[in-house]
């Protein structure tokens, strides 16, 4: 909730998504050849919107946004990016054996796929997001259709 942020976390979400990125775009533009592509990573939370997740959204769309204004900035480098939805890794872990089995519970009923999503279905979204040589600019959602209900 908005009265629990705390800024230096808020802080260190837009420097890992948004600020390192573009540093590094930054630094390497003039070693990445021409067609060559960077990928930036964002979040379903920036379109599935919750209590509690506003760090975390405002951050996921900054960093979406960022993917668009590179894009255009670096072009004929390819810019894109990959808005996981609840995936199933470490991430998780936190909340506990329950908490977790929960929260999966929950998000496999709701999202239109029946599933969570597996790290497998990021590698894959991320070659062909590398690969694609006439896609630039655009954030593939991997996230069972999550961001949908």
């Amino acid at each position: 909730m908005i009265g629990e942020l705390d800024r230096d976390a808020v802080r260190r979400s837009f420097d890992t998504k948004v600020i390192g990125p573009l540093m590094l775009a930054r630094a390497f533009r003039g070693q990445i050849n021409d067609g060559g592509s960077i990928l930036v990573f964002s979040g379903v939370a920036a379109f599935d919107i919750e209590p509690g997740t506003l760090a975390v959204a405002i951050t996921n769309g900054a960093a979406d946004t960022l993917t668009r204004s590179l894009a255009v900035e670096l072009a004929p480098i390819r810019v894109n990016a990959i808005s996981p939805g609840v995936i199933d890794t470490g991430a998780w872990d936190a909340l506990g054996e329950d908490g977790k089995a929960g929260l999966f519970a929950e998000k496999r009923e709701r999202n239109p796929a029946r599933r969570i999503g597996a790290p497998g279905d990021i590698a894959d979204a991320a070659i062909f997001a590398l690969t694609n040589a006439f896609m630039t600019g655009l954030t593939l959602h991997v996230d069972g259709g999550e961001r949908l209900t």
